[in-house]
């Protein structure tokens, strides 16, 4: 990987963490814990790509960084399951 494509994925990652930095504090808290137990779900994609970049042999780092994606998409996956199952649960009849 040269310097150009090194600093471009920088600059992407930088940006990324910018703009969801600004999308969840934008999110007033009534609605945070639906939305992001719901958006969390959507971390399978992420979980998808990090399989998909394992397969690839794009050396030691990137296997590293794989790896490190995927174990984290799964936390995510679990949590926002974990939150919603909670959420779905305060809103049973108690008997």
């Amino acid at each position: 990987m040269d310097a150009v494509q090194l600093t471009t994925l920088l600059t992407i990652f930088v940006l990324a963490i910018f703009v969801g930095f600004e999308i969840i504090t934008k999110v007033p808290p009534t609605l945070h814990t639906p939305l992001m137990s719901g958006s969390n779900a959507i971390s399978g994609i992420t979980m998808t790509g990090a399989v998909i970049a394992l397969s690839y042999d794009g050396g030691t780092l990137g296997k590293v960084l794989g790896l490190i994606a995927l174990v984290f998409a799964t936390v995510n996956v679990v949590g926002g399951f974990l939150v919603t199952h909670r959420m779905l649960a305060m809103f049973k009849r108690r008997d």
